[in-house]
């Protein structure tokens, strides 16, 4: 997100050595240095000897349209297609996923089916693209390869929605949307973050079922932590892993932490944290690549100003595996994991949004050559 919030949170002595210049005791994080400030501080990808890959490819840079988040779907004949939301022109832009080629865009503003009001988050099930729309409060389903409206649902519910992740369940599916809701503006404009005991619905969970030719869609439970270590203060990155019960939901208060939160698929926080020994700027994108017997690594996002850094995770332990970074990948918001082989990428693909301009593209083979991964076998 990268705006600065105000609220009155007191530090945890976990956090205090990394804390120190953003908080003290209890205070007006309003004064702190902007999350902007602190990225452009953190040491860069290089001073700490983070391996560089070359990138694939990179998309046409398209500033007008703020690009936040991507999304891969492969066609019947074999094209793969990486959608990305556009939040200032509210739109979505469709690229080529081998080569990066902007194929078409998709929507224009507004509130009616096909169209969209600030969209941000964006995932991919089947032949459904689910597009999360910050200013419309709401989910729409999309059925590809021609766009065509399926469902709107949720503007009921949701206040300010950022992410989401989509898991097939029988017939259907379930949602989990992060929803960044805040407690008004300060007098400088800036949000300000609710108290902690108002923090148990920042995710909405939701079951979407077969009804006729489109999808009912039913509001499951809200929840959230309210305790110190386990609240999520600024929410939009968020993904599971059904195999081990797990979410992994990024906590964007750059004035709090840098870290990803561990929650089970109920909504309880399971009372850990990870990332924030090694985060050096705020996390965002997040995506798992699953391989056979449950292994795999969670791939997530350090969204630096100058040079993004992707960490690895094991998918099993949680143990740090190890970082890369592109030749110019910068400022990345979403990412997306293509797991399946294709002509041009045979073991996969990571995509990922490049300075809000455009995406570009990494060879699976590449970032696991680079951190000595073991091969994964997929079931």
């Amino acid at each position: 997100m990268g705006s600065r919030f105000a609220g009155s949170f007191a530090c945890p002595l976990s956090l205090l050595a990394l804390a120190l210049a953003a908080c003290t005791g209890a205070q007006d994080t309003a004064g702190a240095a902007s999350p902007d400030a602190q990225a452009d501080a953190a040491p860069t990808a290089q001073a700490r000897d983070v391996p560089v890959i070359a990138e694939a490819f990179q998309s046409a840079m398209t500033p007008d349209d703020n690009i936040d988040s991507v999304a891969s779907w492969t066609a019947p004949d074999g094209a793969v297609w990486v959608i990305a939301t556009a939040k200032s022109t509210d739109r979505l832009v469709v690229y080529d996923g081998h080569t990066g080629q902007t194929l078409r865009t998709v929507g224009s503003l507004g509130t009616g089916e096909g169209e969209f009001d600030r969209p941000n988050g964006v995932a991919v099930a089947d032949d459904l693209a689910f597009v999360v729309e910050r200013d419309n409060h709401r989910v729409q389903v999309l059925r590809l390869p021609e766009f065509e409206h399926v469902a709107s649902f949720a503007a009921d519910d949701l206040v300010k929605p950022y992410g989401l992740w989509v898991t097939p369940v029988g017939e259907g599916y379930e949602l989990y949307v992060t929803d960044a809701y805040m407690a008004g503006e300060d007098a400088d404009g800036e949000d300000i973050l609710p108290p902690l005991a108002e923090l148990d619905r920042r995710v909405k969970r939701y079951s979407l079922t077969p009804d006729g030719a489109g999808y009912r869609a039913q509001l499951v439970s809200s929840f959230g932590d309210t305790s110190e270590l386990g609240a999520l203060r600024v929410v939009e990155s968020i993904w599971g892993d059904p195999a081990h019960g797990r979410l992994l939901i990024a906590e964007e208060d750059e004035t709090y932490a840098n870290e990803l939160k561990v929650y089970d698929l109920d909504g309880r926080f399971a009372g850990r944290t990870i990332g924030g020994d090694v985060f050096h700027a705020q996390s965002e994108g997040i995506m798992l690549k699953e391989c056979g017997d449950g292994a795999g690594w969670w791939i997530t996002t350090e969204q630096g100003k100058g040079r993004t850094v992707f960490h690895l995770f094991d998918r099993a332990t949680l143990d740090h595996a190890g970082a890369v970074t592109g030749q110019m990948v910068a400022n990345t918001d979403g990412i997306w994991l293509h797991q399946a082989a294709t002509s041009k990428f045979p073991q996969g693909a990571l995509y990922a949004v490049h300075d809000d301009q455009g995406l570009v593209a990494f060879d699976w083979r590449d970032i696991a050559g680079a951190l000595s991964l073991p091969a994964c076998a997929v079931d």
